[in-house]
């Protein structure tokens, strides 16, 4: 058969991709995805040792371009950051070929190399690599903190200059409001004139805070905070002369959290230092008792205590709710043994699971804080 006569497949619409997709049993989706991702990683491994090779040999000046890592944005068409992480990762392999092993494992990602690759040497390597294994960006920078410590950063307070409105996206026409109306003098018969302006839109958020670690133990924060912010932090710093006479906005912050987590306790858990005996719950009630709101508060951690069939734990710590594990609405009580803490997203998908996608028989989830009902 001549193969150059035979049509060529095209590519295939991608509606036909995603009811491909749609007919896929579950288990057969989850391992199907995992071995997408593991191909992913594999064909990312090939890429950083090809273009270490490449960048060796000078093909990228031979192509016409200035850089390897302009030959990765235009040529290959990777984003920025995309590109950035490659270019250091793949200048790493040539001098630490073991990353690559670590790669191809899932062991390590891109952007864990890139970070600790200006920490490795040929004696250290292997042990650095392999303390980085599996863990997360924010470990990683710990790991390279405690190799390389940094000293405190000294306190600052400044005032920011006002944020400047975002520009408008290109291509878009902007929304227009009227002007109040404009008149001519009474004695003059001109019609009215309504002008317009252009609504720009508000800048978009930012996030205020960042956490970097300086050294074992020793974090960095950054935060912007408005006027009445700032005043409350100077007469908190005045009130503490006698305990924190040199004004540490550190130790006044970690005072300050210290009484808010105790505050807080007391409001979600009813926490206090004489709790008094539980009057149990009536029947019918979905009220969890505050005696088994601490209770389970410290035996699951403080954390979602959902569990997948392979025994993973989820370990979120935001937004829980107290989650009955037979729901309420089938007699599940408030009891120790019946509530478990879930993060808002699994306490939801719980109740999806045991009551249909589309209701939840009365099974409403439960914040911690007063006034909310206990989930099903």
């Amino acid at each position: 058969m001549d193969t150059a006569s035979a049509p060529e497949e095209g590519p295939r619409p991608e509606g036909d991709v995603l009811a491909a997709v749609g007919r896929l049993p579950s288990g057969e989706l989850l391992a199907l995805v995992k071995a997408l991702a593991a191909r992913e990683r594999e064909a990312s491994t090939q890429v950083v040792a090809h273009l270490g090779e490449l960048e060796a040999r000078d093909l990228h000046f031979k192509a016409g371009f200035g850089s390897l890592f302009s030959y990765c944005r235009e040529a290959l068409a990777f984003s920025e950051n995309d590109a950035y992480n490659r270019v250091k990762v793949c200048r790493a392999v040539r001098s630490f070929p073991a990353i690559l092993e670590h790669l191809e494992e899932g062991a390590l990602n891109l952007t864990a190399v890139r970070l600790l690759a200006p920490y490795l040497t040929a004696e250290n390597h292997r042990d650095v690599l392999e303390a980085a294994r599996g863990k997360t960006r924010s470990r990683v920078e710990e790991i390279v903190a405690r190799l390389f410590p940094l000293p405190d950063v000294p306190p600052t307070l400044r005032k920011l200059p006002p944020p400047r409105p975002a520009p408008w996206p290109a291509g878009v026409p902007p929304p227009t409001t009227a002007l109040p109306p404009t008149t001519a003098p009474p004695e003059d018969d001109a019609a009215v004139v309504t002008f317009s302006r252009p609504v720009f839109p508000p800048p978009p958020a930012r996030p205020t805070g960042g956490v970097a670690p300086l050294s074992p133990e020793r974090y960095r924060l950054q935060v912007t905070i408005g006027g009445e912010t700032l005043e409350r932090l100077r007469l908190a710093r005045d009130m503490l002369r006698h305990a924190i006479p040199s004004g540490d906005d550190a130790a006044i912050l970690d005072r300050a959290l210290v009484a808010l987590l105790a505050e807080l306790a007391r409001k979600k858990f009813a926490a206090t230092e004489q709790p008094r005996p539980s009057r149990g719950t009536a029947p019918g009630s979905r009220h969890v008792p505050a005696e088994v709101k601490r209770t389970v508060f410290l035996r699951d951690l403080g954390r979602c205590a959902f569990r997948a069939e392979d025994g993973r734990r989820c370990n979120e710590r935001g937004f829980l709710e107290f989650h009955h594990v037979r729901p309420y609405a089938e007699g599940g009580a408030a009891s120790v043994a019946n509530i478990e803490i879930r993060c808002r997203r699994h306490n939801g998908y719980e109740a999806r699971v045991h009551f249909g996608p589309g209701g939840t028989a009365g099974a409403a989830s439960a914040d911690p804080a007063p006034r909310r009902p206990a989930s099903a």
